[in-house]
């Protein structure tokens, strides 16, 4: 099983341009239970990643430096309620409503892969410049990508492990979930499979 998703009722860098962007979903990571005091209470929580494959900058990676798609993120609430931001964002993405059998459950690994458009804008805070998604829709018909970063997952449910080069500020997350969630006490004892390799057609 993947990571379902059902209806429960800054540092110092270049910011990415304001546009609307060609992204493709390279990360899934279920970070748990997460607390805001912003609203006051504890949700289920989920961050997506997309890597913007005409937006490079350069990074380094153990010493060397190479030209690498920068990434954009977004931190979801892990349900499909008729009011939750990530079923407005997936039925903008897919071009579709959701079936009410798709709302029963809809396993977000089925993201990993598939492209879609991200329009970025800038707002700005304590004198920095900051990149948001705005929205989020379908791609192009017949676009196809093949992201440069690994896929890579993670699920509380699965018991995997956290993979290698997850973001540190996700790994952060993540551990401060672990032992206070209710997730983490229901993981699964074997350690679940890598997300498969890419494929030419992803369905969504």
């Amino acid at each position: 099983m993947g990571l379902i998703a059902r209806d429960k009722g800054g540092g110092n860098y270049e910011p990415i341009p304001e546009d609307l962007h060609l992204t493709v979903c390279y990360g899934i990571w279920d970070i748990g239970t997460q607390f805001s005091d912003k609203w006051g209470k504890a949700t289920h929580k989920v961050v997506i990643v997309w890597e913007l494959p005409n937006c490079r900058r350069e990074f380094e990676q153990d010493g060397v430096k190479r030209n690498l798609p920068m990434a954009i993120s977004k931190r979801y609430t892990l349900s499909l309620h008729k009011k939750a931001e990530l079923r407005k964002d997936l039925e903008s993405w897919r071009g579709k409503k959701f079936t009410d059998e798709e709302l029963k459950g809809f396993d977000l690994k089925k993201l990993l892969g598939v492209p879609c458009q991200i329009q970025v804008l800038h707002t700005e805070s304590d004198g920095k410049t900051y990149a948001n998604i705005a929205t989020i829709t379908k791609a192009p018909s017949g676009t196809k990508i093949k992201p440069e970063n690994s896929l890579k997952f993670f699920s509380f449910e699965e018991g995997s492990e956290i993979p290698d080069g997850t973001p540190d500020w996700i790994v952060t997350l993540i551990q401060q979930a672990e032992e206070s969630s209710p997730e983490y006490d229901s993981r699964g004892e074997e350690e679940a499979p890598p997300p498969t390799e890419y494929e030419e057609t992803v369905p969504f």
